[in-house]
Formats: C-alpha cells, structure tokens, sequence
C-alpha cells in the first residue's frame, strides 16, 4: 500500500535523524512541538510506527521502557542502559548467519531479529562513582 507523504510525517522522520539518540516517542514528541506547537501527540506516534512500518525507522522494542526509534536502518545491535532507559548502538559486526544457526523443535518461520544487550551508560557510571565517593568523603 502506498501512503500519501505528509507534512506532519516528513517533521517526524526529520525529528529522529536530527535526535541521533534513538528516542522514545516522547522524546520525538517533544522535540517536534518546538517547531510544530500544534502537532498533536496521537499524530506523532501514529507517524512513528507509520515510518517503522514502511521501513523508513527502525523501532527498537526495549524490554523495561519504551520502544525507540532509530534512524540508521543498516543491521545492527543496540545496547539500554539498565539505570537511565537511554539506547546505544553497539560497535560490532553482524552475525550474519545467526538465524541459519538457530535449531527450531517448534516449527517456527523465523522473519528477523533484533539483538538487545544491557548494560550501564558512561554518565550512569560516572553518577554511581561521584555517590560512592560522596558517601566515602562525607
């Protein structure tokens, strides 16, 4: 099906390119009001998933927040940081034959992937480190 480009969904892709941070749809929400006020938040997110499903994003479900979205479409990893919620992209290379690896007893057709680590960012790190040396210091 071939969907008609609008306005409001050109300002949303345009949103999470400029964002570069895989954002949540509120982030993108957020960031969109700033140059449309009017743009309602049901617009947004419909656009979002709009864009996730004609390939344009790509939505990366998180397990203990809110789905993100990402503008590099290429095959990737990401990594959430368990304290804060933020989404990174992991530097590594593809399993490229990950899914002929997989051993199905279920009769399962596999059609993707979505790799996701967790792990605890660098300003997490960093506040974790000022409190315990806080704590030591008094």
């Amino acid at each position: 099906m071939v969907r008609r480009n609008t306005i409001q969904r050109e300002v949303v892709l345009r949103a999470v390119k400029s964002l570069h941070n895989h954002p949540s749809a509120d982030e993108v929400y957020a960031y969109v009001t700033k140059e449309c006020p009017n743009i309602g938040r049901g617009t947004v997110y419909r656009n979002l998933n709009i864009l996730a499903e004609d390939g344009e994003l790509r939505k990366a479900q998180a397990t203990d927040g809110p789905d993100r979205f990402d503008h590099n479409l290429m095959d990737h990893y990401h990594v959430t940081c368990v304290h804060c919620g933020k989404m990174y992209d992991v530097d590594m290379e593809v399993i490229s034959d990950v899914e002929e690896r997989i051993h199905d007893k279920h009769g399962i057709k596999y059609l993707g992937y979505d790799i996701l680590f967790k792990g605890v960012c660098p300003a997490c790190q960093k506040e974790h480190e000022d409190k315990k040396e806080e704590a030591i210091n008094g």
